[in-house]
């Protein structure tokens, strides 16, 4: 059972309308009087049912000053509330059960409004912001200097660049100009932030452009993309769903921080075709996170504002992607980069 306590504070000459829309969406409903001549509703909503609540309140009372809305999780309920378990309430009052496809294809995630409050945060440039990111660029670049797999991953945990990319397939998805201008801003410093200091991190210790580790940050495989793909379309998923961010952001940064990092490594150490080809990998992930994520986020249901600008943006990401992926295919039918070195130093020729 996923559902959210929605609380609706009204004047009290709109009581009337309030009870009509709140009936179109749950079943129970409380009602009681609070001070300055105002009416609370709480309410118990499917949360696949917020998104529509939210809207017709919106659109019904957005120019009443007094109006205002609070969402909150809903750990149990009892008695059992009918709608809970179905596809939607009918006004009506004659329910019946969904039918085994239409229990499948429910999209069960949380409200727009709920998304934008949790990506909010992370699109503040603050010191924390910038910390997190350099931590998360040294951990991997040390665990990857080292062959170290399990370091990397622990690298992963920090998930600084989480908020700014979610915000982009976001942004691109419902065709919010802002929001994907602070994200854009935000992944571009976070980026940078990283690349700088493992830049200078790279002067100072001995990288070993045959490790691994490293040397598999140097390649692009079709391997490479299908990754990137699985991982924007299930970071989305997770995140939509209201999900840990920890979880989210290890899906995210496994195919953005390591790039970064192994970039700024031979930049600095003065193997500038290797670092670019570092970067190579890192804007083919980016590339695949956003038509991933973006594909993810209607799929489940994000309400595009404008269908003309929604496509535009997919259009221009999945154009960039079949490029790269034309690049890659390319790289492999002239004979790939050579060997990939293992662990033990030893070569292993692959495409």
């Amino acid at each position: 059972m996923s559902a959210r306590l929605v609380e609706i504070i009204v004047p009290d000459r709109e009581v009337s309308r309030t009870k009509v829309i709140i009936a179109n969406h749950c079943s129970r409903y409380w009602q009681e009087p609070v001070p300055d001549g105002l009416e609370k509703f709480s309410c118990v909503v499917p949360s696949r049912s917020i998104e529509a609540l939210i809207a017709e309140l919106d659109g019904n009372f957005k120019k009443v000053e007094e109006f205002s809305v609070l969402v909150l999780q809903v750990e149990a309920v009892l008695p059992e509330i009918p709608e809970l378990e179905e596809i939607a309430p009918n006004p009506s009052g004659a329910r019946k059960p969904p039918s085994r496809i239409e229990a499948f294809f429910t999209r069960d995630r949380i409200s727009t409004n709920e998304l934008y409050d949790d990506i909010e945060p992370s699109l503040e440039l603050r010191p924390n912001y910038l910390l997190t990111v350099v931590l998360s660029a040294l951990i991997a670049a040390l665990g990857m200097r080292s062959g170290q797999t399990a370091v990397v991953i622990g690298a992963m945990i920090i998930a600084p660049l989480l908020g700014p990319t979610m915000a982009m397939a976001m942004a691109a998805t419902l065709g919010d100009k802002a929001l994907g201008r602070r994200a854009i801003n935000m992944l571009v410093v976070g980026i940078l932030a990283a690349l700088l200091f493992t830049f200078v991190l790279g002067l100072f210790i001995e990288v070993d452009p045959l490790v691994a580790e490293l040397r598999n940050r140097t390649i692009v495989h079709p391997a490479d993309i299908a990754l990137a793909l699985a991982c924007g379309a299930a970071g989305v998923l997770a995140f939509s769903q209201g999900a840990s961010l920890s979880l989210v952001g290890v899906m995210i940064a496994v195919a953005l921080v390591p790039p970064i990092a192994a970039a700024g490594l031979f930049f600095g150490s003065g193997n500038e075709i290797l670092g670019f080809r570092a970067l190579f990998l890192l804007a083919t992930n980016l590339v695949c996170i956003n038509v991933a994520g973006i594909i993810t986020f209607l799929v489940q249901g994000l309400p595009p504002r404008s269908w003309r600008i929604t496509s535009g943006i997919f259009i221009i990401w999945l154009i960039i992607l079949l490029l790269f992926v034309g690049l890659v295919g390319g790289r492999i039918a002239l004979g790939g980069d050579g060997p990939i070195y293992d662990a033990n130093g030893s070569p292993s020729y692959q495409d």
